[in-house]
């Protein structure tokens, strides 16, 4: 940087969003049109129209760059192989709160190994793990309630 060379990755992937987002937000057809085409883009008639710059600019990006195939490449790539899990982290993920494992019924805790398998087997058990967090303000807790 210090002799004026931009790191790679400023090269190769920011200056390319940057003039992106400058073509579509100064209204230069021009240069719009050159980077479509050299991207290989359709866009809509109704989306170059548009008064909004950010319609366009998000017609252009959806198909260049779709955010679907982005995230779901990388947590392809990152996240670690169902098989790869510990026994340990399947209890964990089967118990509640405060619950043990050797609490849970036998018929929940057969499920254990059918989870560490990932089995597609007919006659394998379906099991759905279903999470949603949201932050949540500490003094909104029960806990931490007055009572």
């Amino acid at each position: 940087q210090s002799k004026g060379k931009k790191p790679l990755f400023v090269q190769l992937v920011l200056d390319n969003i940057w003039s992106l987002y400058e073509a579509v937000m100064k209204r230069d057809k021009e240069k719009i049109e050159k980077i479509v085409t050299s991207l290989g883009l359709r866009i809509g008639a109704r989306e170059s129209r548009h008064a909004d710059p950010k319609v366009q600019l998000n017609a252009i990006c959806s198909q260049w760059l779709p955010v679907s195939d982005a995230v779901l490449s990388m947590v392809c790539n990152k996240i670690p192989s169902p098989l790869d899990i510990t026994a340990e982290r399947v209890e964990k993920l089967m118990c509640v709160g405060a619950r043990t494992f050797d609490s849970l019924p036998p018929e929940t805790r057969e499920l254990k190994s059918a989870f560490m398998k990932c089995s597609s087997e007919g006659t394998a058990p379906v099991i759905v793990f279903v999470s949603k967090m949201f932050p949540v303000d500490a003094k909104a807790l029960p806990q931490n309630k007055p009572r």
